[in-house]
Formats: structure tokens, sequence, C-alpha cells
């Protein structure tokens, strides 16, 4: 069973009381689930805690908690994609992976050539972010991360938000990931955005818009990747190298 998420004011003592309608129809219809049952529940304070229910009435489901933990379902550094829309099954895709591999946030870029039109990718915002709740709970992740509102990649570049900003290139690119980490490694609480840009890659424009912008681009080797794949082998990577240097620290 997936853990769900909860509230500190839903929690007295050694019993919380699970009230929203949306959990309450994942575990009690969804998931049929019955008196006697393990269940796990994390709150808004990153702490986990596992339970058993005790009762199921018509709207509430009563958990008497046994352990609690702080969850270490996260990871050490802020993690945030920008990514231009692909269609709606490889974008659902996308977004279930992202959230698994911990990005903190999402950040739909519309670029030059990407295929999902302005007013279909505002639409799909409220949908995607339901696709990170769902996948947040499937993989017990400590905090569901945010799908933002649909921005321009000149905006996000100039917002100042982050400590360093990567863009992963099929073309055009400085250096490897592997060069690059190897000689300015990752630190803890660090904000980084990366950017993955559409099936057609990026445009010219765009290119030119790093170059003048000091953006890091990065190569994910010699194979020429799908955007979802990109995005799967790009944060994985990362994470990788992470774990590597504190491993080596």
């Amino acid at each position: 069973m997936p853990h769900f998420f909860v509230n500190t004011k839903n929690i007295v003592k050694d019993l919380v009381t699970i009230d929203d309608s949306e959990n309450y129809q994942h575990i009690a219809r969804s998931l049929r689930a019955k008196t006697g049952e393990s269940i796990k529940l994390i709150d808004e304070n990153r702490i986990q805690y596992e339970g058993q229910i005790t009762k199921i009435t018509k709207n509430t489901i009563e958990v008497k908690i046994e352990k609690k933990y702080p969850s270490k379902n996260c990871l050490k550094f802020n993690l945030y994609l920008a990514q231009s829309p692909l269609r709606s099954d490889f974008q659902t895709l996308l977004i279930e992976k992202a959230t698994e591999l911990g990005i903190k946030g999402l950040y739909p870029v519309y670029t030059d050539n990407c295929a999902v039109k302005k007013s279909i990718v505002e639409k799909k915002i409220p949908k995607w972010q339901k696709v990170m709740i769902e996948a947040s709970k499937q993989c017990e992740r400590a905090i569901v991360p945010e799908c933002y509102e649909l921005t321009e990649l000149e905006q996000l570049i100039n917002s100042k938000k982050f400590n360093r900003i990567i863009a992963f290139c099929e073309r055009d690119f400085k250096l490897s990931m592997k060069d690059y980490f190897s000689e300015v490694p990752i630190k803890e609480n660090e904000e980084i955005l990366v950017i993955v840009g559409p099936e057609g890659g990026f445009s010219k424009r765009e290119f030119d818009l790093f170059e003048k912008s000091g953006i890091i681009k990065l190569s994910l080797g010699n194979m020429i990747l799908k955007a979802e794949t990109a995005v799967i082998v790009g944060l994985g990577n990362i994470i990788y190298e992470f774990s590597d240097n504190k491993q080596n620290t």
C-alpha cells in the first residue's frame, strides 16, 4: 500500500483521523482497506508514521500510530526540471519518473519547437500536479513536488532563483556530465535547474540564449535520446554524481 499525506492537525497523541475526501476515497473505496490493515502516513514536517487502521466510518478513517520517524526519502539538494511539454502519454510518464527521481518542482517551458499548443499545456497543469501527488504516494516521497505554471525560457533563466542551470543538449555541448561534475561537484541544499528540450531539440535562438546567459551545456552521451529518456537519464546521473561525491569526501 502506498503512503498518504496527512496534516499534523489531524494527529492527536497516537491517533490519526483521515477525513479529507481524496485520501478517504483512495484508501476506503479504491484500495478497499479494512480495519486491522497496516498503513503508512507522512505529515508536512516529513515525519513518517506506520500504523494500523482501527476504524472506518462513512467519511473518516482512524489509524493508531505504532511507529514514527523522520523520512529520508528526499534529496539533499533541490533539483528542478524545466521541460518542454510532450504529447499526453509521454508527458505523464516523464512526470511520474521525474517525481520518483526526487525533483522539487517542474517548470513547463514553451520552447520554439514545442509540439503542444500553449492553451493545451495550460489546461494540463492541474492534471500533471495530480500525477505528481499519486507518484509521490507510490514511491513514498517525503514531499510532493510542485508543477508550476507555463513559463518562457528567458523568464526562468533570468529569475535568479537557482545556484546553477544546466541544459542537456544533443549538439553544441561543452562537456560531458561526468567531466563537469568532477570539476564542480554538487553541494548540499544547492538549487539546481535542469533544462530539457522538446523532441525537435532546441532552436538556434535558444542555443544563443544559453550562450549569452552562461548556461552550462552538457552531453548525455553519444546516443540521441528521446526527450522523456533524456529526463530519466539526466536526472538519474545527477543524483548518482551527488551520491558519488558525498562518498568520496
